[in-house]
């Protein structure tokens, strides 16, 4: 039986996209793969499974054997009889890692996905996708990351390599600050204006005619009805933002408490990690921090005023990057205590 031998199977497993690599012990990357989302949570264990091993296929496919790039071993299937994968370590970065509950259903699924692909793994780890983001984006220095695109959640590592989150729950009892936050406060607003129970809002005709409505009542049946979805949602936060610019007071309102609630994220974090005497990085990521700069300000302002010593950075690697750094590191760590026995021998 053959066997082929590789150090390291990293897995960025997102909820927009799947990227899985096969890694040497010099951070070469030997083959890669990518399919589409693979959170359980938004498309269930089975779709989620088929993604993740669509993923890891192709990574395997592209690399080969003994880590060696031939064009006969991409042709080949890596997953037939009579070839077996030995992987020393494989760390997984998954979406949808919330619960301890979660943490079971990913993990058998992951251990389902590579036995079916005959990949022998001597010691597997499956992480939060976020803190593969977090160390991608700090290159392993202390760091806190916000994000804020559709869903937000703020993740935290401070300089003994302790890491905390906050936020994170789900569009329906969170996600506080995010794009699909921003889309549901706008609808409430509209429909408040109507009542007499809030003030009018321009934000009330920009909504109706983006939606393709006539009047405040239908927006109602669009909101119970087969059309609504939180990434539809989501996507009515850029007209929160161009009404806000126009001088809209309800939308400029929704916007800042928005960053109120992204700050407090983040305050959480800091506090749990006792970062906020120290100085450190904090990237902030996703479409609502990235382009609207009213929410990105208040949020900066806001964490500074808590602790000023923070340094608004860029990320420095792609979350990949950061589940590679997570797989190395072991195998650093392996290969000294290795070395350490060696010794004592």
């Amino acid at each position: 039986m053959k066997r082929i031998q590789v150090p390291l199977l990293a897995v960025d497993g997102g909820g927009t996209k799947c990227l899985a690599a096969m890694v040497a012990t010099d951070r070469r990357i030997l083959g890669t793969g990518r399919a589409g989302s693979c959170n359980y949570q938004g498309i269930g264990t089975t779709a989620a499974a088929r993604e993740l091993t669509n993923a890891i296929r192709t990574a395997m496919a592209t690399t080969a054997a003994e880590g060696t790039p031939s064009t006969e071993e991409a042709d080949a299937s890596p997953s037939t009889e009579g070839r077996v994968w030995e992987v020393e370590c494989a760390v997984f970065g998954m979406a949808g890692l919330d619960t301890e509950y979660d943490r079971q259903v990913i993990v058998e699924m992951v251990k389902e996905v590579l036995a079916q692909l005959k990949i022998h793994v001597h010691h597997l780890i499956v992480e939060n996708d976020g803190f593969a983001a977090l160390l991608g984006a700090t290159d392993g220095d202390a760091g806190i990351l916000v994000i804020a695109g559709t869903g937000s959640i703020a993740y935290g590592i401070n300089g003994q390599g302790i890491t905390a989150r906050a936020g994170g729950w789900g569009h329906r009892v969170g996600d506080e600050g995010s794009g699909y936050w921003i889309g549901k406060q706008m609808i409430t607003a509209v429909l408040k204006a109507a009542d007499g129970r809030g003030e009018p809002t321009r934000l009330t005709d920009r909504l109706l005619r983006y939606l393709g409505l006539s009047q405040v009542e239908e927006l109602y049946n669009w909101t119970y009805g087969p059309s609504y979805s939180v990434e539809k949602v989501g996507e009515l936060s850029p007209l929160v933002s161009q009404t806000a610019a126009e001088g809209d007071v309800v939308a400029a309102r929704i916007l800042t408490l928005a960053a109120e609630e992204l700050a407090q994220a983040a305050r959480a974090v800091i506090q749990q990690l006792s970062m906020h005497e120290q100085p450190f990085k904090m990237i902030l990521q996703g479409g609502v921090l990235q382009n609207d700069q009213q929410v990105r300000r208040l949020v900066v302002e806001n964490v500074r005023h808590f602790t000023p010593q923070v340094v608004v950075d860029t990320a420095k690697h792609d979350p990949i990057s950061g589940v590679i750094a997570k797989g190395i590191s072991y195998l650093n760590k392996r290969e000294k205590a290795e070395s350490d026995r060696g010794v004592e021998k």
